[in-house]
């Protein structure tokens, strides 16, 4: 009863089917359903401007809340740090979920207000990243971030050596992830970088500032195309 019960709830929330493994313990299915509980009523509790269904856990620290705006069905995991001072401030939209230990910083140095952070519906950002939003971040809809990613939308002035790179200022270019890309793990995203809709970029990467094409699959340091994915002269190449 507690399992269909919860397969129906999540599915209303996700807006298509969703079924739990059959295996899972009765024992985790009512901690689950209790801990998401008490996570609901944090989120209703925290004053946090939200469409619905806002979870919060107790270990999650949010600054400057009234920059921060939430979709409905948004979680926010334990040990989550997010500093929502900015110009534009961070919108999550609409089943977004923060994984644990992922810190979102959206001003770098208080001389220069940064922009902030925007997410499209569905996304799911990884447990344990870091998220520098001075230049801005956008992330679109149906996109998944792998574990230990890092986004850093800013760089320092270096072109004058007679003057210490820490006074000489930042500038930004903002970095922008297409609709249904899939970010693997410990993946660097640097400032400029556009990554188009239906790109994966593999575990490791580092993304520097430059576009990358629609449906690509890069990987490396600097990240380069490997091949397309709907390229399958080159996955027959593979297994031959």
């Amino acid at each position: 009863m507690l399992r269909r019960k919860l397969n129906q709830w999540i599915s209303k929330r996700k807006g298509h089917h969703y079924c739990m493994d059959n295996n899972i313990p009765s024992g985790y299915l009512f901690w689950l359903a209790l801990n998401k509980g008490m996570m609901l009523l944090r989120g209703w509790l925290s004053g946090i401007k939200n469409e619905g269904a806002f979870f919060l856990s107790a270990k999650a620290v949010i600054r400057a809340k009234s920059k921060l705006r939430l979709g409905h069905s948004v979680t926010i995991e334990r040990d989550v740090y997010i500093d929502a001072l900015s110009k534009d401030g961070i919108r999550l939209g609409n089943n977004v979920s923060v994984g644990r230990n992922t810190k979102i910083e959206a001003t770098g140095n208080l001389q220069y207000l940064g922009k902030g952070l925007t997410t499209g519906n569905n996304v799911g950002l990884g447990k344990d990243c870091f998220y520098g939003c001075a230049g801005g971040i956008l992330i679109k809809d149906d996109t998944i971030i792998g574990n230990y990613v890092s986004f850093h939308s800013e760089n320092h002035g270096i072109d004058r050596p007679d003057i210490l790179i820490r006074l000489q200022g930042v500038n930004h270019k903002g970095i922008i992830v297409g609709k249904n890309c899939w970010i693997g793990a410990k993946v660097t995203i640097l400032d400029g970088a556009v990554i188009q809709d239906g790109c994966v970029i593999a575990a490791g990467a580092v993304v520097n500032a430059g576009i990358y094409q629609a449906n690509g699959i890069y990987g490396g340091v600097p990240a380069k195309l490997i091949r397309y994915r709907n390229d399958l002269s080159a996955i027959s190449k593979a297994v031959s």
